[in-house]
Formats: C-alpha cells, sequence, structure tokens
C-alpha cells in the first residue's frame, strides 16, 4: 500500500474509534432539533393536545392572542367599530375562542386587516382573522380554516321603488344592476349562480355598494343575510330584504376563522370553535346579536 494511503486509513480508523469512545463513556448524543416557528409547521399535523395547552400555544406574541379584522367593522358583527370591546357576533365569538384556548380579555390584541388581505397568499402577522371570511376551496389553497363558526346565506336588498324589489326568483335579477364588494361570496353568488345581463358592479368596500345603492347607480346589492337585515333596518331605511338565495344542502357556506397556511394553531382553534358549537355557546351568540336575521323568502 502507498505510504500516504496507509496514512490516511490509520487517521480515520483513528477518527472513527474517538467517535465510538465517546459515545460509549460520555453519551454523546446529537442536539435537539430547533423548535420551529410558530407559522412554520404544518397546522393539521402540529397541534396535539399536549400543544394546545390553555393560554400557552406558540402565537405571534408570546402570551398574547393577536385577532385579524378589518376597518370599519360593521354591524352586527361588531359594534361601534370597535372589535375589542366585545360586543357584535362576530367580537363575542373572538373572544369566546380566546378564552377557550386559555386567553383572557387582555391577553387579546386586534390588528386592522383588510378583508382581501386575510386570505391572501403569504405569511401572516395575526393568530387568526375573523371578518366573515366564507371557508372555500379556492381559499384553502392560500390559507387554513378553522372549522365554520356560521352557517351563512347570501341575500339581496334593493331600493323599495326599484325594479328588484318585487323579485321572487333568481331569473328576476338577471337583468338588474347588481353589486357586491370583491372577494366575496356574494359577488360569487351574482356571477355564478344569477349571471346577469349587466356586469354587476364591484366595490372595494361594503360602504361604497350600499352608498351606490342609495344613489340608484345599482338596482340591488348582495350580501350575506344578517348584514342586509342590518342595513335596511339601521342604515338604509328605504330599502327591504328581498330575500335570500339557497344553500347547497350538502356544502352550506360557512365563516371561518382564517388561520396561516401553515399555521401550528388550526387544529386547537378549530377544537375551541367545535367545543363552543358542542356546549350551545355560538348557538347563545347568534340569538343575542343575529336574532332580527331569522328569515327571508328564499328566491329559487
Amino acid at each position: 500500500m502507498h505510504l500516504a494511503n496507509r496514512s490516511l486509513v490509520t487517521t480515520v480508523t483513528a477518527v472513527c474509534s474517538a467517535v465510538v469512545l465517546c459515545a460509549a463513556l460520555t453519551g454523546c448524543a446529537p442536539q435537539a432539533e430547533e423548535k420551529p416557528k410558530a407559522s412554520g409547521a404544518s397546522g393539521q399535523a402540529g397541534a396535539t393536545a399536549g400543544a394546545c395547552a390553555p393560554g400557552g400555544l406558540a402565537t405571534e406574541v408570546e402570551g398574547k392572542l393577536t385577532v385579524g379584522t378589518d376597518k370599519p367593522a360593521y354591524a352586527p358583527w361588531f359594534s361601534d367599530d370597535e372589535p375589542s370591546n366585545g360586543k357584535g357576533f362576530e367580537s363575542a365569538v373572538a373572544y369566546a375562542v380566546a378564552k377557550q384556548l386559555g386567553y383572557g380579555r387582555d391577553a387579546v390584541v386586534w390588528q386592522h386587516v383588510p378583508f382581501n388581505s386575510a386570505f391572501a397568499p403569504g405569511a401572516k402577522k395575526f393568530d387568526f382573522d375573523i371578518n366573515q371570511v366564507s371557508i372555500s376551496e379556492s381559499r384553502k389553497k392560500a390559507v387554513a380554516f378553522s372549522s365554520g363558526y356560521y352557517d351563512v346565506r347570501q341575500a339581496v336588498v334593493a331600493l323599495k321603488s326599484s325594479k328588484a324589489a318585487g323579485a321572487k326568483s333568481v331569473a328576476d335579477l338577471k337583468d338588474v344592476k347588481l353589486g357586491a364588494q370583491v372577494g366575496t361570496t356574494s359577488l360569487e353568488f351574482i356571477n355564478d349562480l344569477v349571471k346577469p345581463a349587466t356586469k354587476p358592479a364591484v366595490y372595494q368596500r361594503n360602504d361604497f355598494a350600499k352608498s351606490a345603492l342609495k344613489t340608484g347607480q345599482v338596482d340591488a346589492i348582495v350580501v350575506d343575510l344578517p348584514t342586509a337585515f342590518y342595513i335596511t333596518g339601521a342604515e338604509v331605511p328605504e330599502a327591504k330584504v328581498v330575500g335570500q338565495f339557497p344553500n347547497s344542502a350538502d356544502e352550506p357556506e360557512q365563516f371561518g376563522l382564517v388561520l396561516d397556511k401553515e399555521s401550528t394553531l388550526t387544529s386547537c382553534v378549530s377544537g375551541a370553535v367545535d367545543a363552543l358549537r358542542k356546549d350551545g355557546t355560538l348557538a347563545a351568540l347568534e340569538k343575542e346579536w343575529l336574532s332580527d336575521a331569522v328569515d327571508a323568502p328564499v328566491l329559487k
């Protein structure tokens, strides 16, 4: 054997012997893997029972729960444009979920998140967002959702003097000018179900859609049913709820809490929502804050 090769073999043998001796005598072991950041692991796989320890979640801010929603925060989902006051259905639900997860009201931090930004691709700075975001397969490609916390119906609101006010069916809406907020299932219902002859008007916010309704720029707007009743009862009394669209029996539309696509909190948050549904809390909050949105004719 060449001298250089013999020397190399001797060196390698010595190193291997040292490693074995170290392991045997001192219990050498590899360093523990660094724990992933809160948003770095799969939400479905990461939330075991231990990971859901009350008040001990791997949140954006340690010891706090950061909740996102849009501004203005509309009634009846919120009250007085102040999500932190606990009034309005979604504010109350957010605090109920927080309590279920082990976080008191003083540990909840609210963050302004525009509606479309909540479910757009990219990392999130909130632990979950609550803002009437419907669960859909297309949105699941970019974000994760909790279990549904509210079963949704979409409704048509029209000025009482409008030709849309007398609509009895979906077909009756094909020749009227409709409007809705961008990125919403309300707009999807117009495009996919009504398929109007005139392209619908699209607005950045529901406020703009309501203004367009008031001024006659559109004949009717489509919003979720509780919002429709609030608009006609408190904001545009000269308008009426024309009717609601039927939901699919197989896949009813539901609002869900939005989380980062890779959030480790998803299973914990879903578990909290499921518990609130099971113990009747969600039903009680719905009755308290959305009781007026109980009936409207179904547009066949």
